[in-house]
């Protein structure tokens, strides 16, 4: 049973960064597609991140394209997002995903539990 444990949320201000990290174990997982979620209060889950299980494509949702990274070391399973020039609207538990699929899909079959992260004003 795969696992993913998440790390690295909590507050910070406006324009400020964060990282996050997502390890995993219990698979095949370095060749998992993966990547991370988020989910305001009142609001659905979304797409934030993924990255291909070789590490050679990533793909980000609008509103993370040039202030957010994901990378990962397949060496150690682990997965990273760092976000920088964060907004309040990037306020929300951000999970970590997996699927065993080279692209993550739609809707991963693994998830961690989240973590959050807040962006005051």
């Amino acid at each position: 049973q795969v696992q993913l444990v998440e790390s690295g949320g909590g507050s910070v201000q406006a324009g400020g960064s964060l990282g996050l990290s997502c390890a995993a174990s219990g698979g095949a997982v370095s060749s998992y597609g993966m990547g991370w979620f988020r989910q305001a209060p009142g609001k659905e889950r979304e797409f934030v991140a993924a990255i291909s299980g070789r590490g050679t494509t990533s793909f980000f949702a609008d509103s993370a394209k040039g202030r957010f990274t994901i990378s990962r070391d397949s060496a150690i399973n682990t997965v990273y997002l760092q976000m920088n020039s964060l907004k309040p609207e990037d306020t929300a538990v951000y999970y970590c995903a997996a699927d065993p699929r080279v692209e993550l899909p739609p809707t991963p079959r693994y998830w961690g539990q989240g973590t959050q992260v807040t962006v005051s004003s």
